[in-house]
């Protein structure tokens, strides 16, 4: 926003965002491409960590496995290094608003796991209104820096895939958008 003899107006770009040939190739490409939103859970000493994913990857085969970079900085990383289990859900267009919360870029008055309805897991909490969910158990590979981001190799133990909904939600170009 700016103001100018008492007129205020709101910019239509970003301002603390760089022009966009000032962005690295790769990170324009990656924001090109749509990726899942979910959101993996996992047990800490003091309760649950929380953290809205875009960055993964779903691979099937005996057994499937889940691929995830996340913030080393996180503690989600830092409770899934602990337990070795996390649990993942699949995020709908109903749930943009739970995951802005627990990216951290929108307010959650009480806590982010009050705007949601949550069922116990081995693997830790699961969305119950989810298209789908998965129990996944940290492999032996330890995870290892790659970019930004650790990625993480997970096998699914339990995967429960509900009706779809049509109200898919995908991440691309720093947005929500609807499948």
């Amino acid at each position: 926003m700016s103001g100018q003899n008492g007129v205020v107006t709101i910019h239509s770009r970003h301002p603390f965002l760089p022009p966009e040939d000032d962005r690295s190739g790769v990170r324009r490409l990656r924001g090109r491409i749509a990726a899942p939103v979910t959101l993996w859970m996992a047990r800490t000493e003091s309760g649950v960590a929380g953290l809205t994913v875009s960055s993964m990857l779903v691979a099937d085969g005996e057994p499937g496995r889940l691929l995830g970079l996340l913030d080393p900085e996180s503690d989600i990383y830092a409770a899934l290094v602990v337990s070795r289990v996390t649990a993942v859900s699949v995020l709908g267009w109903q749930h943009s608003a739970l995951a802005d919360a627990f990216a951290g870029v929108a307010p959650a008055p009480g806590g982010a796991f009050r705007m949601g309805d949550w069922r116990e897991t081995d693997w830790g909490p699961v969305l119950s209104d989810t298209v789908g969910w998965a129990g996944c158990r940290l492999t032996e590979a330890e995870p290892r820096a790659v970019g930004w981001g650790m990625l993480v190799e997970m096998v699914a133990e339990r995967v429960e895939v509900g009706e779809d909904t049509g109200s898919a939600m995908a991440y691309r170009r720093g947005r929500y958008v609807r499948l």
